[in-house]
């Protein structure tokens, strides 16, 4: 009998595939769980244009993460702090306050948690940090630190 997951089924498939399963494991495991429901041409039709949908919202979504990075990349960020001498910082810049001030100067809110850094910012200058956007879309924001 043919069958479509409606979720994860160790053994069987993942959600959205049609297989191929026997009678009983369909009629009396995987149809009253609510874990598959039988494939008839209706639902193997709505399946494909939901799968349809699912990739037209995951490609939307794709070009609006790559628009926020080359918007991204086009913003610097300037951060005033004060320095002793040699140009250490007294203190350190930190992911969450760039997250903020970008929010603050262009408007772009971002979350702390997807600015890569390899420790906190400690001296005057300037630093190129990437920025995940989107699994795949990675910006690169420039963050400039002065006294």
């Amino acid at each position: 009998m043919k069958v479509i997951l409606l979720k994860d089924v160790k053994g069987t498939g993942k959600k959205g595939d049609i297989v191929n399963a026997s009678d009983g494991h369909a009629r009396n495991f995987l149809i009253p769980r609510g874990l598959a429901k039988e494939a008839t041409d209706s639902s193997v039709s709505a399946l494909k244009h939901q799968k349809a949908s699912e990739e037209k919202r995951k490609a939307a979504e794709l070009q609006e993460a790559k628009d926020l990075a080359a918007k991204i990349g086009e913003v610097e960020v300037k951060i005033v702090s004060k320095a002793g001498e040699g140009g250490k910082l007294f203190g350190s810049i930190t992911s969450k306050e760039i997250a903020e001030k970008l929010a603050q100067d262009s408007g772009i809110e971002i979350d702390k948690r997807k600015i890569s850094m390899d420790g906190a910012i400690k001296t005057l200058g300037t630093v190129t940090l990437d920025v995940k956007v989107y699994p795949s879309v990675v910006a690169k924001l420039k963050v400039t630190v002065t006294e």
